[in-house]
């Protein structure tokens, strides 16, 4: 598999291996879900008119510098096909679905691998590559499976840079909610033309089954086109209202990162103490090493997690586990502790 969640081919009793909100989903997006149902006779609106409006009042956006899509995933197409790069450039480990996305057409793909000794991050060496001739850049702010955030001064020389060289940058900030800092690029869109931020509600309000995603940027001409590359009716009856509803519950989100942090805190020093490498991160999971056949020895137990064996850039051993609840990630440990002897 080259995601989390596959619990339909497994005995799953504890899924550790998607990166959804431990809180669940919002009992007002529940209710609008109820509540669509009646309206599933007929079709969904194409515009998707009031979940703009409701999404342009809580951002503060122009309602053409927002596109929506089916998750995060079908919008990384979508602007693959309106830009048509001849050379993409994706740093791993990193997630699978930007090497999809780019092979939807015929350019070529590179990669610079992050190395293990320095965290997994983004140094002077990402400059060389830049300079072969990219035209498309997709990075992650926190990367998935590591976690890490960008170092903030890069990320400005990096924008920057590819701002003069005229290179497109795909920021996926679909973990940045989770993160105590406030280290997103939102605020410097319009300083930074070549940049799309693709975010999404499926982790954070804990909805990935609904698949709604969106995208923002200051340049109307690539938002047309990129518009023009996505299919009619693309977002659910169900998708929209989830949607109009997530943009009102931003108090949810501020004690999400509050829950997060002290779970984070308490799962990556229990991991620590079984024997575990565990990687600094700053989302809902964490990027764990060892030498144990970890993925198999949970799974017997009825316990998901994410083996990471198919990451470009990472070594073997390497495994994503969520952070859930309390009590779930008690229990994950405890089953760690029998594993590890």
């Amino acid at each position: 598999m080259i995601h989390g969640g596959d619990i339909y081919r497994n005995e799953v009793e504890l899924d550790f291996s998607i990166n959804v909100n431990p809180l669940g989903m919002p009992e007002k997006v529940r209710q609008a879900l109820l509540q669509a149902v009646s309206d599933c006779t007929k079709y969904p609106d194409p515009e998707a008119e009031q979940l703009t409006d409701s999404m342009r009042q809580a951002l503060g956006v122009k309602e053409t510098s927002i596109v929506f899509g089916n998750g995060a995933s079908e919008l990384f197409q979508a602007v693959v096909h309106a830009i048509r790069p001849g050379k993409t450039l994706i740093p791993v480990p990193s997630f699978y679905g930007y090497e999809y996305a780019a092979r939807c057409t015929n350019g070529e793909i590179c990669y610079y691998t992050m190395k293990k000794e320095n965290g997994y991050s983004l140094d002077e060496r990402f400059f060389e590559e830049l300079e072969k001739g990219m035209d498309l850049v997709f990075l992650a702010n926190p990367n998935n499976p590591t976690g890490c955030l960008i170092n903030a001064d890069m990320l400005e020389r990096i924008l920057t840079y590819c701002r003069e060289k005229r290179i497109c940058v795909v920021l996926d900030e679909c973990f940045i909610e989770f993160c105590e800092e406030d280290r997103s690029m939102f605020s410097r869109l319009s300083d930074f033309p070549n940049l799309i931020l693709v975010r999404a509600f499926t982790k954070i309000f804990s909805i990935p089954g609904v698949r709604i995603g969106y995208l923002l940027s200051e340049n109307e001409k690539l938002v047309k086109e990129i518009r023009r590359h996505l299919p009619e009716w693309n977002l659910s009856t169900f998708a929209q209202a989830a949607g109009c509803a997530c943009t009102s519950e931003w108090e949810f989100v501020n004690l999400t990162k509050t829950f997060l942090k002290e779970e984070r805190q308490f799962l990556s020093k229990g991991l620590q103490k079984k024997g575990l490498t565990v990687f600094p991160g700053t989302a809902n999971f964490l990027l764990v090493q060892t030498d144990i056949p970890l993925y198999e020895e949970l799974l017997k137990r009825k316990i998901l997690i994410r083996n990471c064996s198919n990451f470009r850039g990472l070594e073997q051993g390497c495994y994503r586990i969520a952070v859930k609840t309390r009590e779930e990630n008690c229990k994950l440990l405890e089953k760690i502790g029998e594993i590890m002897g």
